[in-house]
């Protein structure tokens, strides 16, 4: 018999077939099947939406497992160009834990809460016998006010261009060296933040957003192969327009990993109509997370539902979505 394996749940290629072949099939509708951030309700008034963080370790250069949960909610709203508003919370104790560190955790979500002006408005409370949980899991729940309407991962055309808000895979590098203590001397850290500023920003600037989506699990490969899937489309990117990090380019180069592939928690992607992508850029980058802000590819039809990379010296490569265990519990 088939068992569920840490590959299923990393963002990538084994968790796309987890949740098509067993939650989309017992679930089944067109809400669902839309397969958004967060599921547009109410006639389009309303997003929603929730997740799990269960990451390890739960403090981590740049924010810990309380931030990550708010900023992980809101951002999902946020990327569906809705206001957060109002949020649940539940949380599975070990028993055992520290009184200070939940107190630390708690405190980062409030300060987060009023990042997206949003608050808690309902929750739950388990505490588990020790070695049931690893420490902590936290959900959050989170409904939001649509303020831009018809953004959608399944309309993009060749009209648009692809961006990206900053240098990708911070989160992903800083948990994993974290996790196993590796000494960096460098200021690698996560970037974990609530995107909701930047996208009023461009909603308050009327630029013509066609789809945001936040490249969490499996990084920035996931989010363009799941664009090019559910547009049917061909994004080409430009390799040398990606922008990495030094930090994160040596710790790709010392582990062998790919940095398309590596989780972040406050960089996301952007299809935006040619005419407004310039303009995009420029009120990207009046913040200073996402100063380095940039285009990096364009849409075609050269090979539907296919990410190719172009790289300078004039080859092309697909870029698939990433496979196998990757960074378990990032996030």
């Amino acid at each position: 018999m088939k068992s569920i394996t840490l590959a299923h749940g990393n963002g990538g290629q084994e968790n796309n077939e987890l949740i098509s072949k067993i939650f989309y099939k017992a679930f089944k509708n067109e809400i669902l099947e839309k397969s958004e951030d967060a599921s547009i309700i109410e006639d389009g008034k309303l997003a929603f939406s929730t997740d799990s963080f269960t990451v390890s370790p739960l403090f981590f250069n740049g924010a810990n497992i309380g931030k990550l949960a708010i900023c992980g909610t809101c951002n999902d709203l946020a990327m569906m160009g809705a206001k957060p508003k109002y949020l649940t919370c539940s949380v599975i104790i070990e028993e055992g834990f520290s009184f200070d560190e939940l107190e630390i955790i708690v405190n980062s979500m409030k300060e987060e809460l009023a990042k997206n002006e949003a608050i808690i408005v309902s929750g739950d409370t388990k505490v588990v016998p020790k070695g049931s949980v690893d420490k902590l899991f936290i959900n959050t729940t989170g409904i939001g006010e649509v303020l831009y309407r018809g953004i959608s991962s399944n309309s993009i055309t060749q009209d648009d261009l692809i961006l990206v808000s900053r240098d990708i895979g911070t989160h992903g590098a800083t948990i994993y060296t974290a996790r196993e203590g590796i000494e960096l001397n460098s200021n690698l850290k996560s970037d974990c933040a609530s995107l909701f500023p930047l996208v009023k920003a461009l909603i308050d600037e009327n630029i013509k957003i066609t789809a945001l989506r936040d490249a969490t699990r499996g990084g920035l490969s996931a989010v363009l192969n799941e664009w090019a899937k559910q547009s049917n489309i061909c994004i080409e990117v430009d390799e040398d327009s990606i922008p990495i990090s030094d930090e994160v380019k040596g710790v790709c180069e010392m582990l062998g990993f790919e940095a398309t592939n590596l989780a972040n928690e406050g960089t996301f992607v952007l299809a935006i109509n040619k005419d407004d992508a310039k303009k995009t850029i420029e009120i990207l980058q009046r913040f200073s997370e996402s100063k380095n802000a940039c285009i990096i590819g364009k849409v075609t039809s050269q090979y539907p539902q296919k990410v190719v990379i172009n790289s300078s010296f004039g080859t092309k490569r697909f870029l698939d979505t990433p496979t196998g265990e990757l960074l378990p519990r990032i996030c």
